[in-house]
């Protein structure tokens, strides 16, 4: 058997230099020796000969968390898929960016941070439309990962859609805390007179301690959205005060900030292939690119943007001094 034309190297350094296409063609096309570069069969190959594999992104990633601390921070993404007619694992999420219904693929994230590094360490793709896992399963899978590996969060972060009970009560068994957004009509016992919707209940400026149906004691906050709309979160740790709360609201946000860098930085939505294989290789090569933009960015102080950007601007500066395209001078 011939060796292969290239690794995950090479189509990880490609995704970081690519700025709008990421084609196994033109990766293909932009390596730096024609005589030896790699076709796009061999891209294409690369993408669907192995199994998705999770695990390569952990062994990279590894180093850069401290187990015994930080924040673990969970949450899904929609990659838009808006013309895909013919790929695996493309269905109808709901895209917080679009505010309503679209076709994509759901992708599940964990992430690590300390307030100042966000490193992501585990990753699923839902597929339950053709029998595979509910998102919540997902969810519970990457925790028990987590404990497997080690970790010991100060505090495990989620929204609303993962505050099932299983879950809750899984977070527990490992002995780690959580905080979450509840939904409004969860069911709470707030004066052992009956349990009654959370947005029943009056709670204070600095919390208010709730038994959760099914669960036990927990503590609850409310705030109030741009919109107007009461959100109310809860946590397990009946003695967390409300800037502790705040704080850790504050550095949740690091997951938006991160599914916006893969999208905008990595092309992690811009796969083409059709099949699950490749769509979720491709998925775990954005993730690895990533990686290095965020080692980059923590040894530099370089946003990823600009890191990103830097690549081409010398490009643009040569064309600039001796431009190809131009039009012959007029009388």
């Amino acid at each position: 058997m011939n060796s292969a034309k290239c690794d995950d190297h090479d189509y990880i350094n490609f995704m970081i230099a690519a700025q709008r296409a990421f084609s196994c063609t033109e990766a293909a096309r932009c390596q730096p020796t024609e005589d030896k570069a790699a076709s796009h069969d061999a891209f294409t190959r690369l993408l669907t000969r192995q199994p998705p594999d999770t695990e390569a992104l952990w062994r990279e990633t590894q180093e850069m968390v401290d187990l015994d601390g930080g924040l673990l921070v969970l949450d899904d993404s929609t990659l838009d898929k808006p013309y895909a007619k013919r790929i695996d694992l493309v269905t109808r999420h709901w895209s917080g960016k679009h505010r309503k219904v679209v076709m994509g693929i759901n992708l599940i994230s964990m992430v690590w941070t300390d307030g100042e590094a966000t490193i992501p360490c585990d990753f699923r793709v839902y597929d339950k439309p053709i029998g595979g896992k509910n998102k919540n399963e997902h969810f519970r899978d990457m925790l028990t990962r987590a404990n497997e590996r080690g970790f010991a969060p100060e505090c495990v972060l989620f929204d609303s859609w993962y505050c099932s009970l299983q879950n809750l009560k899984l977070i527990r068994s490992y002995g780690w805390s959580w905080l979450t957004r509840l939904k409004s009509n969860r069911h709470v016992n707030p004066d052992g007179g009956g349990n009654v919707r959370v947005s029943a209940v009056e709670i204070g400026a600095e919390g208010r301690r709730v038994h959760l149906k099914g669960y036990g004691f927990i503590k609850v906050f409310r705030t109030v959205s741009p919109e107007g709309d009461a959100q109310y979160w809860a946590t397990d740790d009946l003695e967390m005060a409300v800037s502790r709360w705040e704080e850790l609201r504050v550095r949740a946000w690091c997951i938006e900030n991160y599914h916006r860098a893969i999208k905008q930085c990595c092309g992690v939505e811009r796969a083409q292939a059709r099949s699950a294989r490749g769509q979720i290789n491709h998925i775990g090569f954005s993730l690895r690119a990533f990686v290095r933009l965020e080692a980059y960015r923590l040894s530099t102080g370089i946003s990823w943007y600009e890191a990103k950007t830097a690549i081409i601007r010398a490009s643009i500066r040569q064309y600039l001094q001796n431009p190809l395209y131009i039009l012959n001078s007029t009388p």
